[in-house]
């Protein structure tokens, strides 16, 4: 067995752990936006070369084993790089930081990094929660020519409305996207960050044309318009506003 299956085969467990009556564990996930412009500085390039050199190796030293890197295709703020990385709980994120605190060969690449011109403009980071039914990151295959992945924001009036479309991805409509090819990489409600109370997600395409295919077929899907079509369940009842960003993965990046 494969780590790839080893990783479906834990999650299977940990699913059937919470269907007999156990919680399931889930993940926290953090998303750093590192935010840039286009200029002589190169930025995307400096934070490449950071990111893969050095910040990732650092991460992998303190037991960071799920992360990806992507920059931007079409998205608000553009240009930027979105690093995803998953821990187990706040406490082991905050190990994590400390270990990085004392890793002496990442702590002087960074002053070098942050020492020279601007690497980025702003960095934004988000927290999450990963869902029940997705309780860690899951890694597509792997695929020549890499994927296209897709981060989606559903924001939420409030908490009782965001914990019923929660439901609705966890009960349905995610093994809906599954059947219809959609991979999903991970799903989770943001704790900490912008634009609360709100869900994000992302999922990976094998191209720009199958996603088009695959939304389309997703909004034909019947058990989709089933769904939907529930009292209580409709988008002008739960979300408040959707946002999405098309991006790719970095040539470096553990998930491509």
């Amino acid at each position: 067995m494969n780590r790839r299956q080893f990783a479906a085969a834990g999650a299977g467990t940990m699913l059937a752990g919470s269907m007999a009556g156990e919680p399931v564990k889930r993940s926290i996930i953090e998303l750093r936006y590192l935010k840039m412009r286009t200029n002589n500085d190169n930025q995307m390039q400096r934070t490449s070369d950071f990111l893969n050199h050095e910040a990732m190796p650092a991460l992998q030293r303190a037991g960071v084993q799920s992360m990806g890197f992507f920059a931007s295709v079409i998205g608000p703020d553009s240009p930027f790089v979105l690093a995803v990385a998953q821990f187990g709980s706040l406490a082991e994120m905050e190990t994590t930081r400390e270990k990085q605190s004392r890793d002496a060969k990442y702590q002087k690449a960074l002053e070098a990094y942050v020492g020279g011109p601007l690497g980025y403009e702003r960095l934004e980071t988000s927290l999450l929660r990963s869902f029940e039914s997705v309780p860690a990151i899951e890694v597509p295959p792997a695929k020549s020519g890499g994927r296209v992945f897709e981060v989606r924001m559903y924001e939420s009036n409030n908490t009782l409305t965001l914990a019923r479309k929660r439901k609705m991805f966890n009960d349905a409509e995610i093994a809906i996207f599954r059947k219809l090819g959609m991979r999903p990489v991970f799903f989770g409600e943001t704790i900490v960050g912008p634009k609360m109370p709100n869900l994000v997600y992302m999922l990976a395409f094998d191209s720009l044309a199958h996603r088009e295919q695959a939304w389309s077929a997703f909004g034909n899907d019947p058990e989709w318009k089933e769904l939907r079509s529930k009292a209580g369940n409709s988008d002008s009842e739960l979300v408040s506003n959707i946002s999405n960003s098309i991006l790719r993965p970095l040539p470096f990046s553990p998930i491509k």
